[in-house]
């Protein structure tokens, strides 16, 4: 069958959307294939700086002949509903109609309407322009003469030609013929920008990717990857150095370069004085380039590789000279950041009232830059105040929450306070991803305890689902005052998230509250932090969330979260504990029988309830009459004993192991006793030992929340 080579080229195409864009192409294509009739064995996609490539195979030479059946007014109809069918259908006269017949409706009109397929080509010419025409670009643009004329092309950068050949391998291709903005499709390209501009002619996928890679052209940008991932750690492998791995950078790197050369350079060792995560954003960011470190070591050396898309004729040195240069002249700003940072302020003589009022340190430089903050208004929301008035919040939260999380008050409140000094630095003004970080380093510097350190560092994670949370006490006193200021503040003013909508990552807040909780083991009454209400609802959902990731039943989070524990559901932990517990208990096959026998007494209470029977306030005693009646009292009698003993102690494992008890004395009860019996005493009395079973259990969880 044969094979589709489409390429379009433009002068240029951004590294961050490349990825995105040839997937948008190969959909966009494929399902336009499939719609048109025709089926395709595969396709795959491929990308570089300049040029989007999809490559099909085995479709189909020309679409399937079709036949649609129309259904027609009755036989009868008015001559305009019949004039109208014939129009609509295409038909010269009735003639072309067949008729029908239905026991209902008596006899109709249908028009068979015969589409014969269309070659292959004729399709995929109607079919590119209208995708390029319509494709997704984040950001386009228009160019030439034509740009000024209404609906003139647009594109990420000025498209310059349109390679697309159709044929079998047996065979030679055809060049599929049509044209969009003044472009017309042809069966040639150009490879390297600098190393091959020269066109060459092209039949189909295989001497395509041929002749690109002899034009230094590497049309695989997960190969370009591993080349430049490969010749990288060769290169400071030759040095007695690694390479700092940044997947991040390798992606963006491979999109800028058709032909990846690898290259190093270095910087004089005097800027290793700067912290190195200060080091490698700055020769990220400039220059794209990765750090290297001696192997096994933290701290970074003093060379660094670069990607150049050229091989040039002196072996890259003039190319590493140049990035060498602006290296170290990007660094000399980062070195005066970092010096910068640990003198005083100028205008110390401002800052004394908000010290005063934090309790600030003036001959401390990160305290001097807190006062700043303070004293710079900064606001935080409108409605919240300012970046001061929400650390003054934080820090008192912190100093309620550190007792409860095993931290000292004192520090948790130092750490609070300076949490977000960092900001007004000139490092964190250069890279606002170092918040944080850049704040630990300073507070290293002026002599600050450990844990104020780490809480610095650590309270704004975790900022994703991979994200590491934070596990010293100090540092999780802080995260959860942060995160907890954050929700109360927004709920306060109704600024809830809705729908896809999280302007302020408040969901990304409550999860982060929720990790820091099950992750390190703390109990905690959120209760007592925040407002009951909807705020702690919102908690339950993302818990929700959380746990169903973890591999728990959603249905199991609703029955724990329903049972008679409920007033304590305000403690995560012990919500997750619960939740464990009962998974294992239906997991067994007591388990699933004691569900079963109490979706049975539920059943009959339920029944009875509704029609007003009446249930015994009490079980008496004296009323069991059969032995199994008797046996399941005695039953519950114990498992009510061990619950409130289990649950008191916060056993959960000893709860369901006593609910699991009542197990066998229900089923032979089920099986022997009449619990409506005609005796309306002794109906009631029955009852009501259903309910003392259906309160049991509803001790631990709902379980009419539990599915299957």
């Amino acid at each position: 069958m044969p094979d589709l080579l489409l390429e379009l080229r433009s002068e240029e195409i951004p590294a961050r959307m490349q990825r995105k864009a040839a997937g948008d192409l190969r959909k966009a294509v494929t399902d336009g294939l499939v719609a048109a009739g025709l089926t395709y064995e595969g396709a795959r996609e491929y990308w570089t700086p300049r040029r989007l490539t999809l490559d099909i195979r085995g479709l189909e030479a020309r679409s399937r002949d079709t036949v649609e059946e129309r259904k027609g007014p009755r036989t009868d109809a008015n001559e305009k509903a019949i004039e109208g069918f014939l129009r609509g259908a295409g038909l010269a006269s009735l003639a072309e109609a067949e008729v029908r017949s239905d026991a209902k409706k008596g006899d109709f009109y249908v028009a068979m309407l015969r589409k014969p397929g269309r070659p292959a080509e004729e399709i995929i010419a109607e079919l590119v322009p209208a995708v390029i025409r319509e494709f997704p670009w984040p950001k386009s643009m228009r160019w030439g003469r034509a740009s000024a004329q209404p609906g003139a092309l647009r594109w990420v950068r000025p498209l310059q030609s349109i390679l697309c050949t159709f044929g079998p391998e047996t065979e030679e291709p055809v060049t599929v013929d049509f044209e969009i903005g003044g472009i017309r499709s042809g069966n040639t390209t150009v490879g390297h920008r600098f190393h091959a501009p020269e066109p060459f002619r092209v039949r189909r996928f295989e001497d395509y990717a041929d002749k690109l890679q002899k034009a230094h052209v590497v049309l695989d940008a997960d190969r370009r990857k591993e080349i430049i991932r490969a010749d990288a750690e060769h290169l400071a492998f030759a040095q007695g150095l690694e390479v700092v791995a940044d997947e991040g950078l390798l992606e963006e790197v491979a999109g800028l370069v058709e032909w990846p050369v690898v290259l190093m350079g270095s910087f004089e060792e005097s800027f290793l004085a700067i912290p190195p995560e200060v080091v490698r954003l700055t020769i990220r960011a400039n220059q794209k380039c990765f750090v290297t470190r001696a192997v096994g070591g933290e701290g970074l050396s003093n060379k660094f590789l670069l990607v150049s898309n050229i091989e040039a004729s002196d072996g890259g040195a003039e190319i590493a000279r140049g990035n060498g240069k602006v290296v170290r002249a990007r660094l000399s700003d980062a070195l005066y950041f970092w010096q910068t940072d640990q003198g005083d302020l100028p205008d110390l003589g401002g800052l004394q009232a908000p010290a005063a009022d934090l309790g600030l340190d003036l001959a401390k430089p990160l305290d001097q830059r807190m006062a700043k903050l303070d004293a710079l208004g900064v606001t935080f929301h409108a409605k919240l105040g300012t970046q001061g008035q929400r650390v003054r919040r934080i820090a008192a939260l912190a100093e309620t929450i550190a007792p409860l999380v095993g931290a000292d008050p004192a520090l948790a409140r130092r750490a609070a306070l300076l949490a977000k000094a960092d900001l007004t630095t000139e490092a964190v003004g250069e890279f606002p991803e170092l918040q944080g970080l850049m704040g630990r380093r300073y507070a290293a510097l002026q002599g600050e305890a450990p844990g104020v350190q780490a809480a610095i560092e650590d309270h704004y994670k975790p900022l994703g689902p991979s994200d590491a949370v934070p596990t010293d006490p100090v540092a999780i006193a802080v995260a959860l005052a942060d995160k907890l200021d954050t929700l109360v503040g927004f709920w306060s003013i109704d600024e809830k998230p809705t729908g896809s909508k999280d302007p302020y990552a408040l969901r990304r807040a409550a999860l982060g509250v929720i990790r820091i909780l099950l992750e390190n083991r703390l109990a905690l009454r959120l209760g007592t932090l925040v407002p009951a209400g909807d705020l702690l609802s919102f908690f339950h959902d993302r818990l929700k969330g959380q746990l169903r990731d973890q591999g728990a039943r959603h249905d199991l989070v609703d029955a724990v979260l329903a049972g008679g524990a409920a007033a304590g559901n305000d403690d995560l932990l012990d919500v997750a504990h619960r939740v464990e517990a009962l998974g294992r208990l239906l997991a067994t096959e007591d388990g699933g029988n004691l569900l079963a026998a109490y979706r049975r007494a539920a059943n009959i209470l339920g029944i009875e309830e509704k029609k007003g029977t009446r249930i015994a306030a009490a079980l008496d005693a004296g009323r069991l009459v059969e032995a199994e009646e008797r046996a399941l009292a005695e039953a519950v009698d114990r498992a009510e004993a061990e619950l409130a003993s289990a649950m008191g102690a916060r056993d959960y494992e000893k709860a369901t192991a006593a609910l699991g008890r009542l197990r066998a004395p229900a089923d032979a009860f089920f099986d022997k006793v009449l619990v409506n019996a005609e005796d309306e005493g002794l109906r009631a009395n029955r009852l009501a030992l259903l309910a003392r079973i259906r309160g049991a259990m509803h001790r631990v969880a709902d379980f009419s929340k539990i599915a299957g």
